[in-house]
């Protein structure tokens, strides 16, 4: 079981090594693991990819992550955590991989990250969109989530859903890469209007100090980021307008089109996990709810 979450700031703030440090420390460790493995072949041979035996041979799986709390982040102990790590850990462990090692990345950079072998999984809760679909492949979902927003304490402005937000003018700040650019740009948002901030933290600081009205994330994500703020507050979640309809998002493992060997395999073991309630009890010390456990599939996510 994953520590209790501590809050965002007090994560920043506590002595020892920056988080900056503490990225740079582990991928220097990553880059020592792929240079340690260099005798076993980064290139699969096989239909559908010979990458989990590999992986089985080597013992450890390298995870591309983003830092971003609560889905895949190094701790103030300079441990791997967050919902999507320690459900890896558990899968795959069932599947004959008993280490994993963190490859700490830009959000923006998982999916080129992936496809150029730094890591060999994304393990970030990234959601499954058409467009991600067409780069990667992805497990069925291990969660469902809303959108909320970060706004100023009251509300002020009466925010709730994106409509409401272009309507009313109000400035709008996300995170690097997140699917809620593609959100506010289905509400009438146009990309430049939008105020791109590294992480969470940083979109919590803007709303603090005045330079946009909310900062969009996942429920979760809003959830959590407000606990260390006296002058903010979330509002409820609701479901973004995807293609023009209301659709709960789902975030995933990725996976490189070619291994889809150790995706099934990978997906045979979380269907187990959800049937015996294992990945609720995973995800809940980071803050998610049993009402955000899903059933949704990868396929129907990407549009097939």
């Amino acid at each position: 079981m994953a520590p209790p979450l501590q809050p965002l700031r007090r994560l920043r703030e506590t002595s020892g090594p920056s988080r900056r440090s503490l990225l740079a420390g582990v991928a220097a460790l990553g880059a020592l693991g792929v240079a340690g493995c260099s005798r076993v072949p980064t290139a699969s041979t096989t239909d559908g990819g010979d990458l989990l035996d590999r992986l089985r041979a080597a013992g450890v799986v390298r995870l591309g992550i983003a830092g971003e709390i609560p889905f895949g982040y190094i701790d103030r102990n300079g441990e791997l955590t967050g919902e999507a790590p320690e459900l890896a850990k558990a899968i795959f462990k069932r599947l004959g991989v008993d280490r994993v090692q963190p490859v700490p990345t830009e959000f923006g950079s998982l999916i080129p990250g992936l496809n150029s072998q730094q890591f060999d999984v994304v393990a970030a809760g990234m959601y499954v969109t058409p467009e991600r679909c067409e780069q990667v492949i992805f497990a069925d979902p291990d969660y469902q989530m809303p959108d909320a927003f970060v706004v100023r304490k009251g509300n002020p402005k009466g925010l709730h859903d994106y409509k409401d937000a272009f309507e009313k003018g109000a400035k709008i700040a996300t995170g690097t890469g997140y699917a809620q650019i593609e959100h506010a740009i289905e509400a009438g948002y146009r990309r430049n209007d939008l105020l791109i901030v590294p992480d969470q933290v940083a979109g919590l600081n803007a709303v603090e100090a005045g330079r946009v009205d909310l900062f969009t994330a996942t429920a979760v994500t809003s959830r959590l980021v407000v606990r260390s703020s006296s002058t903010t507050d979330v509002t409820e979640p609701f479901t973004p307008i995807v293609g023009g309809k209301p659709q709960l998002a789902g975030g995933a493992f990725a996976f490189r089109p070619t291994e889809t060997k150790l995706r099934d395999a990978f997906n045979t073991e979380l269907h187990k996990l959800k049937k015996t309630g294992e990945v609720f009890r995973i995800l809940r010390p980071f803050g998610f709810s049993e009402a955000e456990m899903t059933e949704l599939t990868a396929k129907e996510l990407c549009g097939g």
